[in-house]
């Protein structure tokens, strides 16, 4: 069966409204939860324009088939989005592809979390999330040493490796012989630089087996910061990232790797 000409035009035109609606409804509510970076302003950005394009098709239309130009350019720029969105869905799944299970861990020495804030003393969703998927890891290999890793969120009474440490207490029972605070970092380059003396503390070599948890987003660019700093036989562990804010972090880590590529962090 063929589309008639029109017919494909009103199918570009419903599609961009569609994906424009979703795009603002998503970028809306997560500016409503307070998630405001790149991963939430570039999606409700791109969903405001493809509903401008949607609801001025026809005039749009009319001006690219009188400007020839005009029309050439507007192409270009439409397989630069391509493009540029079949980048950002390769990078989705490698992130996707990577994400490895606590029965595919091999024996550790230690065991780094990573911080990603808290709010009133207790973990963000992100971060009981790290902490589930190391602990997960952690009741398998009962002589792995956890280092929670980040220091005091602006606003808030106790550090990000305290707060840790107490939910790896009350909610496994992990003994606190086995815990050793890193509470002074602000950044994921100070979590794994500080905790470098709390290895070496244990006796923990850099080149032995080390695994650091982080969010499934944030894999690529913390295991390339390790690499940098010498650890040399790291072990990603991927805490799922919780769904409302899934896609919006995948998005705000895609820049995130590139400018830090740019910038010569690794």
């Amino acid at each position: 069966m063929k589309f008639s000409h029109s017919q494909h035009s009103r199918f570009r035109q419903i599609s961009c409204l569609l994906t424009g609606l979703l795009l603002f409804a998503n970028g809306t509510y997560m500016l409503m939860l307070k998630k405001v970076h790149l991963g939430t302003l570039l999606p409700l950005f791109i969903g405001i324009l493809l509903i401008g394009y949607a609801m001025f098709y026809s005039i749009i239309q009319k001006q690219l088939n009188s400007n020839k130009k005009l029309r050439s350019t507007v192409k270009s720029l439409w397989i630069l989005f391509y493009l540029w969105i079949f980048s950002v869905l390769c990078f989705f799944s490698y992130i996707a592809l990577n994400i490895k299970n606590a029965s595919e861990i091999p024996p550790l020495k230690a065991i780094i979390i990573l911080g990603s804030g808290t709010e009133n003393g207790k973990p963000t969703p992100t971060l009981a999330k790290r902490l589930d998927s190391a602990t997960a890891v952690a009741l398998k290999q009962p002589r792995t040493i956890l280092i929670p890793s980040g220091g005091q969120d602006f606003g808030e009474k106790y550090t990000e490796a305290e707060v840790m440490q107490n939910y790896l207490i009350q909610q496994y029972q992990i003994s606190p012989t086995r815990i050793f605070q890193e509470n002074k970092s602000t950044s994921t380059e100070l979590n794994l630089k500080n905790s470098q003396s709390i290895l070496q503390q244990q006796q923990i070599s850099m080149h032995s087996p080390i695994g650091i948890v982080t969010s499934d987003f944030h894999t690529l660019r913390a295991r390339a910061i390790a690499h940098k700093q010498g650890y040399s036989n790291t072990v990603m562990i991927a805490a799922p990232t919780p769904l409302y804010n899934r896609y919006n972090a995948w998005l705000r880590e895609y820049f995130a790797y590139i400018s830090g590529w740019i910038l010569n962090e690794y």
